[in-house]
């Protein structure tokens, strides 16, 4: 019993999800955007004609109210699809590069204070970037303070042989 329900609501899931793709494809378009301001121009030119009644305004209240409330079921469910598309593609592309912090693979899923504070890191590489004037000089924060380190020593032995 478990498993029909189990395949009912994935079937269900990926219809769902191949609807909301094909709806927002298609209300996306220009010819949706032109057949929507259509559509207001013709309630529009109806007015004089329903003398501009309660009725006449009630069409069009309520039909935006509804298609507003069901696009927004609709376009959340194909922005989540794409969301969890595009932090999948990231995470590959940081899971596959050496020199890339896996610290970032799944950084959606911290909190909004552990994010600040990943936040605070890349703030601190930048400006260590910013007086080495290459971009390219670290790429984690970890190999930031070990390139940074060795330079001080280097540049503090440098100091110290010049003096002697």
């Amino acid at each position: 019993m478990k498993a029909r329900k189990a395949k009912v609501k994935k079937g269900f899931s990926h219809f769902f999800n191949r609807i909301s793709s094909w709806v927002t494809h298609k209300t996306g378009s220009p010819v949706a955007f032109i057949i929507a301001a259509a559509l207001v121009v013709v309630w529009a030119a109806l007015g004089p004609v329903f003398n501009y009644s309660d009725t006449w305004q009630l069409v069009i209240n309520t039909s935006t109210t509804i298609i507003t409330f069901l696009m927004v079921f609709i376009i959340q469910q194909s922005q989540n699809r794409d969301t969890a598309a595009i932090h999948l593609k990231l995470n590959e592309l940081i899971a596959s590069h050496d020199k890339a912090s896996n610290r970032l693979v799944d950084v959606e899923d911290l909190t909004e204070e552990e994010l600040m504070v990943l936040k605070e890191f890349y703030i601190k590489i930048s400006k260590r970037c910013q007086k080495e004037r290459d971009i390219h000089t670290s790429h984690s924060l970890d190999e930031a303070d070990r390139n940074h380190e060795a330079k001080l020593n280097s540049a503090n032995l440098l100091s110290a042989s010049g003096r002697h």
